[in-house]
């Protein structure tokens, strides 16, 4: 054996084979502990057990309320989040008697390529990725609103975050890129709320319709526990899962036509369930401008007796449009998808309020 076969052997047999491009580990302090140091206020969890009451009455069909889930596209700054939640909670408690008002509170942003993922996961918008100080920030500001009155909704997108905050969520939405993904299918049957799948992002419907299956059903899958603790997590299935409307490659989605058909398809594979439209995203073509357009007509289609139809999704922020997520930053305008502003959400809730008749 010549020497350079000598060195290739000894090269092989000392160099790593796991872990091999992990440049650190940093252990995360476990979901009880976060909890005990941040507890939810009696208002927090009031609000919490409230709203999803109220959406699982309006699943079933006992609560016959317009939904409107309506905010920023993602949350990059919490006093401004505080701002909308503190216009959006009186809203809620005016037309409780022909609305349920939830806020969009969204941490977690999916990335087609690379880019920033979210107040979670970078708090600062620097590239540290402080996840620890993430947790704490979101938390704080789900008690903070759920503490108005007003109950908090969001996408779930990595499974460990639900043991952290899921028991200050009130509605839970799994995005068009992993409605397909086994690890959130399974998350949502175990999660305490109701779940909506979205359609896919080419428009089809029936990834969204096997992920209802799917989360219906019991499952078990690894996870962590309150203590942080790897465990086989055992679920019993979420019986308040349905589907997302959000329109796709080929456009929009929420037309009579559409409904009808999503109702036929859903009745046959998971039996009566309400659906939910996202007037952004596809069913806008992606300008936010054209999101009044889709909710004035899916309101119409509910006015006039559509009962599968639930409620809708808004990307709504203070201020209209979107700007650059690094530099001199506007108040109160979005830094991932362009929002219509507060301005023209609020005089849209109280346009959809005056359609709407009192609750039975």
């Amino acid at each position: 054996m010549n020497d350079d076969n000598i060195y290739r052997q000894a090269t092989d047999q000392d160099s790593p084979i796991e872990n091999v491009h992990i440049l650190a580990f940093e252990p995360l302090e476990a979901p009880a502990y976060t909890k005990q140091k941040l507890p939810a206020t009696p208002e927090a969890r009031l609000a919490v057990r409230t709203g999803r009451t109220d959406l699982r009455n309006v699943l079933v069909g006992t609560d016959d309320r317009f939904v409107i889930v309506t905010g920023p596209c993602s949350i990059h700054n919490v006093d401004e989040a505080i701002d909308y939640a503190e216009r959006l909670a009186p809203l809620r408690d005016k037309y409780d008697d022909r609305m349920i008002i939830a806020m969009r509170v969204y941490f977690e942003k999916p990335r087609t390529t690379i880019g920033w993922k979210g107040l979670i996961n970078d708090p600062f918008i620097d590239g540290s990725n402080n996840v620890h100080h993430g947790i704490t920030v979101g938390r704080e500001l789900l008690i903070r609103i759920n503490s108005m009155g007003l109950p908090c909704a969001t996408e779930f997108l990595d499974p460990i975050i639900p043991q952290y905050i899921a028991d200050q969520i009130a509605w839970a939405a799994i995005g068009a890129r992993t409605t397909e993904s086994q690890t959130h299918r399974e998350m949502a049957s175990g999660l305490s709320m109701p779940v909506g799948f979205k359609n896919a992002t080419d428009g089809g419907l029936q990834v969204a319709i096997n992920a209802i299956q799917a989360g219906r059903a019991p499952q078990a899958f690894l996870g962590i526990d309150e203590r942080g603790q790897t465990s086989v997590v055992r679920t019993g299935g979420n019986t308040d899962v349905h589907i997302v409307l959000r329109g796709g490659s080929n456009g929009p989605n929420y037309s009579p036509a559409d409904i009808a058909q999503t109702q036929t398809l859903l009745k046959c594979a998971a039996g009566e369930r309400r659906i939910m439209v996202d007037c952004s995203h596809g069913n806008s073509n992606k300008d936010f401008r054209l999101q009044p357009t889709a909710l004035r007509e899916v309101v119409a289609q509910f006015v006039a007796g559509q009962r599968a139809i639930m409620g809708v999704m808004l990307e709504s922020n203070l201020a209209a449009g979107q700007q650059a997520l690094h530099g001199d930053r506007q108040y109160g305008v979005s830094v991932t998808d362009a929002c219509i502003g507060w301005e023209e959400t609020e005089a849209l809730i109280h346009e959809v309020a005056e359609q709407l008749p009192p609750r039975r």
